[in-house]
């Protein structure tokens, strides 16, 4: 890749240190139902509970159903959070607590230290405005960079991703791209921002398997060179453990385990985990039909309507009596697994 980088370097957390640490992150928002006046608007509860830690230069994934809270939880790290939405514990990026910025404060962080890679890029790029126009904004408005300079650099960015003849496609405009080449246009605007931390929102769901593949080895390649960390969001546990350091999975709203990639594929310590795994298709095994975990994903605020007991339970193959009357809370266990179950020691994958 070509270096593109500039001079001036943001001073990193000392070793060891966590970049980004939530600590019982939990978030509401307000919901009023069909008939329903605004001043009597109910609260619901959309995450319930997310210990997470991403050291610099660390990816991290983020695994779990629809539904669960994973992009709620990447949004709120740069303060996208919907109207009316209240946010409990910590959130806190390099020392500083999120949750206590302002607008501008806001502003800043996403346009010098984090960026997001949203699911579909053809809903965050501007139609009306051409690729160059969005590639080069940030720097021309944010960082005063001459808009001659900001274009040079964006079409070496745009050949790191992998789209040749730079100049010519800051001209197109976004209807004249296939879904491919418009998410590698976003990962080079993410780029373009120098960031310390990416959070990549389920980056490949709308590209086919041959796209996929080559955005994530694109996308892991720069986070590679470049020393940045990555929260990487998504359903598909195997991409992201070929992608990702850590793996923490969550359910309705919750971590429910937490281990280094390798680890949680060759021995997950959650029902949960396990059944992920065992849905996935195998090259090595030929099946009639794929095993499913039973029933429905639940959202946090079912969970918490549900009553007390494991959200999971209902769906889980080792439940027994007292795992209906008690949420279990995290655990670490001996090997350093960070754990959500009653069960954890007597799961096994096969």
């Amino acid at each position: 890749m070509t270096d593109t980088t500039t001079s001036t370097q943001k001073p990193r957390p000392a070793e060891g240190t966590p970049l980004l640490a939530l600590r019982g992150f939990r978030l509401d928002v307000p919901y009023r139902a069909e008939g329903q006046r605004p001043k009597d608007a109910e609260r619901r509860v959309i995450v319930d509970g997310v210990d997470l830690t991403i050291c610099p230069g660390e990816a991290v994934g983020l695994v779990g159903e629809s539904g669960s809270g994973k992009s709620m939880t990447a949004r709120a790290v740069i303060g996208l959070t919907p109207p009316g939405a209240r946010v409990h514990g910590d959130i806190v990026f390099d020392g500083q607590n999120v949750s206590g910025l302002g607008r501008r404060e806001l502003r800043a962080l996403r346009a010098r230290r984090v960026a997001m890679i949203f699911q579909d890029p053809r809903a965050h790029i501007n139609p009306v405005h051409s690729i160059g126009d969005f590639l080069t904004e940030a720097l021309v408005t944010e960082r005063g960079v001459a808009r001659r300079e900001a274009e040079r650099k964006v079409v070496a960015l745009l050949a790191d991703v992998g789209i040749p003849d730079g100049a010519r496609r800051l001209r197109q405009h976004p209807h004249e791209l296939s879904g491919g080449l418009l998410q590698r246009v976003m990962i080079a605007s993410v780029l373009a921002a120098e960031p310390d931390l990416v959070l990549a929102d389920e980056p490949t769901t709308a590209l086919d398997v041959t796209a996929q593949s080559e955005v994530m080895a694109i996308l892991d390649e720069a986070r590679k060179e470049r020393g940045l960390a990555l929260l990487l969001i998504t359903h598909d546990l195997e991409l992201a453990a070929a992608t990702c350091d850590r793996l923490a999975v969550m359910y309705a709203g919750r971590t429910v385990e937490t281990q280094p990639a390798q680890a949680l594929t060759e021995r997950p310590r959650h029902p949960y985990s396990v059944g992920l795994l065992k849905s996935r298709p195998s090259l090595e095994e030929r099946v009639n039909r794929l095993p499913v975990i039973p029933g429905r994903p639940v959202a946090a605020f079912e969970a918490l309507e549900a009553g007390p007991g494991c959200s999971f339970a209902p769906r889980c193959p080792h439940v027994q009596p007292d795992c209906e009357q008690q949420q279990p809370e995290e655990r670490e266990l001996s090997d350093g697994t960070r754990v959500a179950c009653l069960r954890a020691e007597e799961v096994s994958a096969w």
